[in-house]
């Protein structure tokens, strides 16, 4: 169909609950991949929330990173580029407890992990003052981090379009503040989503190329920089009317085209 890339769930998207690798099947993924030479991206289950530490908890935390260091082993046997993690939120009356709680936890997580996989922190939809929407929170999470070298990013265009951190009038500028804070240097995946709402909307839901808010040409001229060359880039976009996604893959492997 055209696809060049993948992201999967590495164990039940619902659940915390620990898989146990199945060295065989991972082996056959890890050689299918290189073989095809069609790099992958694992993402975590829904239920982690890394910024709220403890505060549900000394067991849900436990769980959380238990499951995080889970999914890392899987993705390493499965010849994946990382595990995308969302930043996360957290209601608190300290506004920096939960920016404090995700350092905990990335440290905690990746403490003493060889691996090739990252974690990669993906940004978020929500509004103005709400956690994890900007390219400079990003980027300080991840330099304050005991080992930032195991972290990277992964952008997700709806979410980024969503909170306004990244306006299609303003992507030369969004561009080179992402060069200013070395973000682009560190970015090692895309999520390629449209947004069924506009700019500044704050909310969270995916259209597909070629509909939605944001259009495909502007999706286009956003990933045709540089920076995105050699990266892993996935839809999560809802299939057309023949059950794929062949219709989105041709229509952006054509505008992709016509700007080189």
């Amino acid at each position: 169909m055209g696809a060049k890339s993948f992201q999967y769930f590495p164990k039940n998207p619902r659940s915390l609950s620990i898989k146990e690798l199945d060295g065989s099947a991972a082996a056959d993924c890890f050689r299918f991949c290189r073989e095809m030479d069609l790099p992958s991206i694992a993402h975590t289950p829904y239920p982690v929330n890394i910024a709220i530490g403890e505060t549900r908890g000394r067991d849900l935390y436990d769980a959380t990173v238990a499951s995080l260091k889970n999914d890392l082993i899987i993705a390493e046997a499965c010849g994946s580029v990382g595990i995308v993690v969302h930043f996360g939120h957290l209601k608190s009356s300290d506004p920096l407890q939960g920016y404090k709680n995700i350092i905990q936890c990335l440290n905690e997580t990746l403490g003493g992990w060889q691996g090739k996989a990252k974690i990669l922190l993906e940004n978020q939809a929500g509004l103005p003052g709400s956690m994890g929407i900007t390219l400079e929170e990003l980027v300080y999470v991840r330099n304050l981090a005991d080992e930032p070298e195991k972290i990277a990013f992964c952008l997700d265009t709806c979410h980024a379009y969503a909170s306004g951190t990244w306006k299609p009038d303003q992507t030369d500028r969004f561009m080179e503040r992402g060069r200013e804070l070395g973000y682009w240097q560190n970015l090692a995946a895309v999520h390629l989503n449209g947004s069924k709402y506009p700019s500044g909307s704050g909310k969270d839901r995916h259209a597909r190329i070629g509909e939605g808010c944001i259009g495909a040409e502007r999706l286009a001229g956003l990933i045709s920089f540089p920076e995105f060359e050699g990266k892993p880039v996935v839809l999560e976009t809802d299939p057309g009317p023949d059950g794929t996604h062949g219709d989105e893959f041709e229509l952006l492997h054509r505008l992709l085209g016509e700007k080189k």
